[in-house]
């Protein structure tokens, strides 16, 4: 039987499962992903525009034309090139009632590793790349019930100086932290116990325009092992939680090839998939102030 490629198929379906099963789904869909494009299977050119400001006018006078803009490119290199293979023999299938099947093997290293995987190297990656635009960017503030939104206004206020949009902007926390922002001090509530069956939420899902997001304290550190899999890296730090907005970043994955082999001589009678990818994150230079850390000292 002919091997069939599944690189094209297989990456759709990821795509249409990021917001499902990434915590960070909203960064792996940033706008930018369509606007800046791989040109060269690992590059992109990013185009960075500068000009001048406007003049007071005359209309007595015809002045001389100037250059009044200029154009550069922020390179952007892939680097983080990935793999995994598996085989299963067709006795595996047949005996555990089609449960050991290639596509349900596939299913559960997405959920269980790759996903995982793809989330702590995406917060991580953010962290560093914005530590080398800004080393003294992150707040340490210890977190309580007493502070926690102060930090939040302090993010937000930061962001409204540099002009980040506020329409958009997701603040991603650990469950210990949304715990705190809940029971925060000061934090006005309106509880309806109308037609809810008697049910009260004490969910927080927004704060002002700010979207937030609950993410496990174990894919919230700075640094990773990526050796096989994911592991906490040996000098970690918690991110407790951070804000952001999609514009800032870029978040390529380029799925090279995707391999699913039938059973033959060469493969001694069982079934064969492989898989590879170049994918990466990035941050946009000149956005980065739409990114803010708090995280543990």
């Amino acid at each position: 039987m002919t091997a069939v490629n599944y690189a094209e198929q297989y990456g759709n379906a990821l795509a249409q499962a990021f917001p499902n099963v990434l915590h960070f789904g909203a960064l792996y869909q940033t706008p930018n992903n369509s606007i800046y494009k791989v040109v060269d299977a690992k590059t992109i050119k990013i185009p960075v525009i500068t000009t001048k400001g406007r003049k007071a006018g005359n209309r007595d006078t015809i002045s001389g034309f100037t250059r009044n803009h200029d154009n550069d490119w922020e390179v952007k290199t892939l680097t983080n090139h990935r793999e995994w293979e598996t085989m299963i023999h067709p006795q595996d299938v047949n005996q555990s009632n089609m449960i050991m099947s290639i596509q349900n093997a596939t299913k559960v290293f997405n959920e269980e590793q790759k996903f995982p995987e793809m989330d702590c190297y995406c917060v991580s990656k953010i962290h560093e790349l914005k530590n080398a635009v800004d080393s003294e960017s992150d707040d340490k503030t210890v977190l309580s019930v007493d502070n926690v939104l102060s930090i939040v206004d302090k993010f937000m206020e930061q962001m409204d100086e540099a002009n980040v949009p506020a329409t958009g902007r997701i603040l991603y926390v650990t469950p210990a932290v949304k715990t705190l922002i809940k029971n925060a001090k000061n934090i006005m509530r309106t509880v309806d116990v109308n037609g809810n069956n008697g049910v009260i939420s004490r969910n927080v899902s927004r704060i002002d325009e700010l979207q937030v997001e609950s993410v496990p304290s174990a894919l919230m550190k700075t640094v990773y092992n990526f050796d096989e899999g994911v592991k906490p890296g040996v000098s970690t730090k918690q991110i407790n939680m951070f804000m952001i907005h999609p514009w800032a970043v870029l978040t390529p994955v380029s799925y090279a090839f995707a391999q699913m082999e039938a059973p033959s001589a060469h493969s001694k009678g069982k079934w064969l998939y492989f898989e590879e990818s170049f994918e990466d994150i990035f941050i946009l230079n000149k956005r980065a102030k739409a990114i803010a850390f708090n995280i543990t000292e």
